[in-house]
């Protein structure tokens, strides 16, 4: 694991392969090891950046009073991109990192070449409704260790929890980041689309039911230079789910600019 220093705390990445840069965003609750199967399969061919995101399984807590708003996350991405000097960046998104990096393209788009879209949060649809209660629990006092405790139990005990179970700053910060989400924030996103012309691939898992391919159609019509493929027998976390099929769109994707040139 590497280090980058931000303004806002230290970011830990992994980093491997050699080439054009693949950085990867995860969500909520998850952490770098999301793509594990998929980096990989980039890596033979580009540089991939995996790093463990300030979302709630890092490991080391950021700065006090550090903006953990949906914007906030948004400006961490854009500076860790400028802390490693990162050009012509394929920013990959899946779930809330989904709708942090519609954020980064419609806020601060100057390194990315590219952009990816996995099942995320956008539009109306931030957070899915049945997620919100969320959201009113992280008001109350301890609400955030016993939410953690109550992702132990299966299907979801493969997230990884053990930051927000052992330390007080990480769950403050998962609080923060909660009470934070709004869907204006990916509303306004939507209004900017228009103006990122750079390549857009949605990479949409038709079955999910939180992130409803609906979703992902819309996106595809709203970015002026987009196109919707399908990852089929998969849910949200389709770099777990479909890892093969996730990394070989991703690839040829990034590969398509080169190509056309």
């Amino acid at each position: 694991m590497k280090q980058a220093s931000l303004p806002q705390g230290t970011i830990h990445y992994r980093d491997t392969g050699t080439g054009e840069p693949i950085v990867l965003v995860h969500g909520l609750l998850t952490d770098g090891e999301l793509w594990r199967e998929v980096a990989p399969r980039l890596a033979a061919d580009f540089r991939v950046i995996a790093p463990d995101w300030p979302l709630g399984s890092h490991k080391t807590p950021l700065k006090p009073g550090s903006d953990l708003s949906p914007l906030g996350l948004a400006r961490i991405v854009a500076d860790f991109l400028a802390e490693l000097d990162l050009s012509n960046v394929t920013l990959v998104g899946n779930d809330t990192g989904g709708g942090i990096c519609q954020l980064v393209a419609a806020h601060h788009p100057e390194r990315l070449g590219r952009l990816v879209l996995t099942p995320s949060d956008a539009y109306e649809n931030f957070l899915p409704p049945a997620f919100k209660p969320l959201q009113l629990l992280a008001r109350l006092p301890g609400s955030v260790f016993a939410i953690a405790n109550s992702l132990r139990a299966a299907p979801l005990r493969r997230l990884p929890i053990e930051p927000a179970l052992s330390s007080a700053a990480i769950r403050r910060e998962i609080a923060a980041i909660l009470k934070g989400i709004d869907n204006r924030y990916t509303l306004e996103a939507a209004e900017r689309f228009g103006a990122f012309d750079k390549p857009v691939l949605i990479a949409w898992a038709p079955e999910d039911r939180f992130f409803k391919l609906r979703y992902g159609e819309r996106l595809a019509r709203d970015f002026p230079n987009a196109r919707l493929e399908l990852i089929e027998d998969s849910y949200a976390f389709v770099p777990i789910d479909q890892p093969q099929r996730t990394a070989e769109l991703i690839a040829a994707f990034a590969r398509e600019p080169a190509l056309a040139a």
